[in-house]
C-alpha cells in the first residue's frame, strides 16, 4: 500500500516571483538571525536585493535586463530557488505525516513515498496533497503516476519484496562520448573518470550483479572509444577495491 512518486517544478527559477521571494526570504533571514551570528543579515538583504533586481544577461547579440524570476547565471540562484519553496513546504508537509511516509527535493525535483492510509479515501487526499503543492505563487508542478518503479535524475527505484532498490537510469539518447585518449587533457583524467563512474555504479546500485554488468558495459564503451585494455584494467581494479571499500 505505499508508492513511489515524483513531482517537478515547470521552470521554477523564472517563475518564481521576484517581489515576493524577496520579502519572504528577508523575513525569514531576520527570523532566524540568531543561529548564523556572524552573517550580517541586512547587508545579505540588500546584495539579494542588487543581484535579483539588476540581473543583466546576453542572448545572442542582444543584451537583456531581467526584470521578473530569479536572477539566472548568479551564485545565490539555487539556493534562493530551494529556500523560496522550503518556506511553503514548512506550512503544508505536516498535514500529510500519515500518507507521506518520505519526502525529498533537489531544487525543483520531488521524489516521495505515498501510504495509502484510507483506501476509500485516499483519491481525495492524494489530490488536496497536490494542490497544496502548487498552493506557491508562481510554481506549478508536475506529478507523476504513483508506482512501483520510477526514474528520479539519474536513478531507477524499485519497491519489491518491502523494500526499495535502486539502480542507473541513462537516457536512451545518451551517446556515452568520453573524452577519448587521444584528446589534450591532463594524464589523471581517465584515473578519476574511471574512479568517479565506478564508485558512482557501486553507490547507487543495490545488487552486485548489476554493479559488475554496468562496470563492464562502462569497461567496453571505453574500449570504444579508442582506450586500450592493458590501460585501463589496473585502473578499474583500483577503483572497484577503493569504491567497495569506501561503500
Amino acid at each position: 500500500d505505499t508508492h513511489l512518486f515524483t513531482a517537478d517544478a515547470k521552470s521554477m527559477c523564472t517563475n518564481i516571483p521576484t517581489d515576493t521571494a524577496l520579502h519572504e526570504i528577508a523575513m525569514c533571514l531576520r527570523q532566524n538571525q540568531t543561529l548564523f551570528p556572524n552573517v550580517p543579515m541586512e547587508a545579505l538583504i540588500s546584495a539579494l536585493h542588487i543581484a535579483m533586481k539588476n540581473n543583466v544577461f546576453t542572448f545572442g547579440d542582444t543584451t537583456w535586463h531581467q526584470t521578473t524570476g530569479t536572477a539566472m547565471g548568479t551564485p545565490p540562484a539555487p539556493p534562493w530557488a530551494t529556500i523560496y519553496y522550503a518556506l511553503h513546504e514548512d506550512e503544508f508537509l505536516h498535514e500529510f505525516a500519515e500518507d507521506l511516509l518520505d519526502y525529498y527535493r533537489f531544487i525543483d525535483d520531488v521524489l516521495g513515498l505515498w501510504k495509502a492510509v484510507d483506501p476509500i479515501t485516499d483519491t481525495q487526499t492524494w489530490e488536496l496533497f497536490n494542490n497544496r503543492m502548487n498552493d506557491c505563487e508562481g510554481l506549478t508542478w508536475e506529478f507523476s503516476e504513483r508506482t512501483n518503479n520510477l526514474d528520479f535524475m539519474d536513478l531507477n527505484l524499485q519497491i519489491e519484496n518491502n523494500r526499495i532498490t535502486t539502480s542507473l537510469h541513462e537516457k536512451p539518447l545518451h551517446l556515452h562520448l568520453y573524452i577519448p585518449p587521444n584528446s589534450a587533457h591532463p594524464p589523471g583524467l581517465l584515473n578519476g573518470m574511471v574512479c568517479g563512474t565506478i564508485f558512482r555504479i557501486c553507490a547507487l546500485c543495490s545488487d552486485e550483479a548489476d554493479m559488475k554488468n554496468r562496470t563492464k558495459i562502462f569497461f567496453k564503451r571505453l574500449m570504444a572509444r579508442g582506450y586500450q585494455s592493458t590501460d585501463l584494467k589496473p585502473i578499474f581494479i583500483k577503483a572497484i577495491t577503493n569504491a567497495k571499500q569506501y561503500t
